[in-house]
């Protein structure tokens, strides 16, 4: 059964039936991220995509407030006739997880999705001022305000985004935007191995010519990315945004700087456009399957020394983001979760959270890394205060 309430007032009366009833609600939106999570029952699916429209925007303020249904595409369409972003450059799951529909901006924020840029400009969470939403007891609640320095339940806005429909059913999102570059440029260097592209990353980093994309694309998938247009057998991206006569600059500087590393290629701004995207959404893994896909994070200098030691008792497949701190990693036959799980803990630590996978293998895997006694404790208070029925999602993030 499929709930579908036109109002907030009708969701938070929905909501109030369920927890009657203990009728355990799956939320979301419009399900572009089907399949992710940890396996769980539901008696019904409540979603917001009745709840649509932009209630305000001021682009002189920079701050947009939208219901939580409204499609990413409508927020985007409205900020662009101004010029204007959404810094955290969302990703769009449809692809990767074989899904239909129009991805939400509540759907956004209840992942806590974020793209490239994410390095320098932080996830979903970073850019959401406030939120309305409503907890497991049908209670409307609002956290946060239109300006960032209004902390006023701020801690609330950032429980609630990230986690993907387990705390409240989100009806209204307040967040920031950006102005648009005026025009981008990206740094390609070729034939790069993995160890030698995580320093030349770094030593772009270190430079003051504001990278705001850096990404390492090894030969299995290099020829994934600008249909097979990028340079040598290994591509090492570095992208770099704003004026045009900075950006040039800076990537001059950039290219004088790195050359000694191997050869180096500069991409315009419409090739960057289609390149970033197709990072973003982690082009080379959209490949109609359900073969495990796992968004790992790591310390950028960890991340090749990770992939490195796992190819040495599983087939895998991988990129890098974020400055190697982000590592998408297919693997070939089964999710291999604690071989994962370790093999980070022994390279200094991180996260391994399961974006996809078949059924069977989400059955026994873990979607989401095993918290810590002590957090664990403190999350499932949080749960118990937000949805004391335990009718949210039960399930879907575990130890709830």
């Amino acid at each position: 059964m499929i709930l579908l309430p036109e109002t907030e007032a009708e969701a938070a009366a929905m909501i109030r039936d369920a927890a009657a009833k203990n009728t355990r609600l799956a939320l979301g939106g419009n399900g572009t991220r089907a399949g992710f999570g940890n396996a769980f029952l539901a008696d019904a699916i409540l979603r917001s995509t009745q709840l649509s429209g932009i209630v305000d925007y001021d682009p002189a303020e920079m701050v947009m407030s939208a219901q939580a249904g409204t499609p990413l595409a409508a927020i985007e369409a409205a900020l662009a006739q101004n010029r204007q972003m959404l810094a955290f450059e969302p990703m769009d799951h449809r692809p990767v997880m074989g899904t239909q529909g129009e991805p939400t901006i509540g759907g956004v924020f209840a992942a806590n999705v974020a793209g490239p840029r994410r390095f320098v400009s932080g996830a979903a969470r970073d850019s959401l001022l406030g939120l309305r939403f409503v907890n497991g007891e049908g209670e409307v609640l609002r956290a946060g305000g239109r300006v960032m320095k209004n902390v006023t339940g701020l801690d609330l806005v950032k429980l609630l985004a990230g986690s993907h429909g387990t705390l409240g059913f989100i009806t209204e999102v307040t967040f920031r935007v950006l102005p648009v570059p005026q025009t981008a440029a990206t740094v390609v260097l070729s034939d790069l191995e993995d160890a030698e592209a995580a320093q030349a990353m770094a030593a772009a980093m270190a430079l003051s010519v504001e990278v705001s994309g850096s990404a390492h694309l090894p030969p299995s998938v290099k020829t994934r990315f600008l249909a097979g247009g990028l340079p040598g057998y290994a591509a090492t991206a570095l992208r770099i945004e704003g004026p045009a006569e900075a950006v040039s600059l800076r990537a001059e500087r950039l290219v004088a700087a790195l050359e000694d590393y191997g050869p180096v290629t500069r991409l315009g701004a419409q090739e960057t456009a289609t390149l970033w995207r197709e990072i973003r959404d982690v082009h080379p893994y959209a490949d109609s399957t359900t073969r495990p896909l796992w968004r790992v994070s790591v310390a950028p200098s960890a991340g090749h020394q990770l992939v490195a030691a796992l190819r040495l008792e599983a087939g895998i497949d991988t990129f890098y983001d974020w400055q190697g701190g982000l590592v998408w990693m297919r693997m070939e036959a089964e999710p291999e979760g604690e071989l994962l799980r370790r093999a980070i803990r022994a390279t200094g630590g991180g996260h391994a959270t399961l974006l996809r996978a078949s059924a069977q293998a989400r059955a026994t895997t873990s979607a989401f890394e095993p918290e810590a006694p002590a957090l664990a404790a403190l999350s499932a208070r949080v749960k118990a205060m937000l949805d004391p029925a335990n009718i949210f999602s039960p399930g879907k993030m575990g130890g709830f």
